[in-house]
C-alpha cells in the first residue's frame, strides 16, 4: 500500500505535469494583470498630483441676488406647495 511519502511524491508529480501545461498561460495572465494594475496606480497618482497643483477657484466679490439664503422662510421651512423640503 502507499504511504504518506509516496502519495506526496505522486501529488508533486501531478502538480508538475499540470503546471507544465498551464504554467505559461498563468504566467502570461499574471503579467498582464500586473501591468494593468501598475498603469492604473500610476494614473491615480498623476490625477492626485494634478488636483494638488490646481489652483482653487477664485471668489470674485460682487452683488448678490436676494434669495432663500438671505431671507429665511417664515412659514417653518415649507415649500410654496406646503410640503417640507
Amino acid at each position: 500500500m502507499f504511504g504518506l511519502s509516496e502519495l506526496a511524491i505522486i501529488l508533486i508529480v501531478v502538480i508538475a505535469i499540470v503546471l507544465a501545461k498551464k504554467g505559461p498561460e498563468l504566467a502570461r495572465n499574471a503579467g498582464k494583470s500586473a501591468r494593468i494594475l501598475k498603469a492604473e496606480a500610476r494614473a491615480m497618482k498623476e490625477a492626485e498630483e494634478q488636483r494638488a497643483t490646481d489652483t482653487p477657484p477664485r471668489v470674485i466679490p460682487g452683488e448678490t441676488i436676494p434669495g432663500r439664503a438671505e431671507h429665511p422662510p417664515t412659514d417653518g421651512g415649507r415649500n410654496p406647495d406646503g410640503t417640507h423640503p
